[in-house]
């Protein structure tokens, strides 16, 4: 559970920096689109282009019901971290949706043991 807490901490916390201090910063745009090489611009590039195509939701989404299919703590923590980035950086609809798919893989009856 505290592994779960880290990542799940850890992207929100990347996501929020990501959109507050490097996509909606003007002078950071006006500094990449000028050709300033960072990874702050590289960075910022991607998540643009990744925005563009609603891919974070769609990620999170697909990796949340595989986590539904066959629960495993791996799929949870990669659903939980690609959410959260899809809920800060503008796929809020696809990524609200993984979050309730999330709470609903948690519902299930634990395995029988053998």
């Amino acid at each position: 559970m505290n592994w779960l807490l880290i990542v799940g901490s850890a992207s929100l916390g990347y996501a929020l920096y990501l959109r507050y201090m490097g996509i909606e910063q003007s002078g950071v745009g006006l500094a990449c689109a000028a050709g300033l090489n960072t990874w702050l611009c590289f960075t910022r590039k991607i998540a643009v282009a990744l925005y563009m195509h609603s891919v974070f939701g769609g990620i999170a989404l697909a990796v949340a019901v595989l986590n539904f299919i066959r629960p495993s703590l791996i799929l949870f923590a990669v659903a939980l971290a690609v959410s959260a980035f899809g809920v800060v950086l503008y796929n809020a609809g696809l990524s609200a949706l993984t979050v309730g798919v999330l709470v609903l893989s948690l519902a299930r009856r634990a395995p029988e043991p053998e």
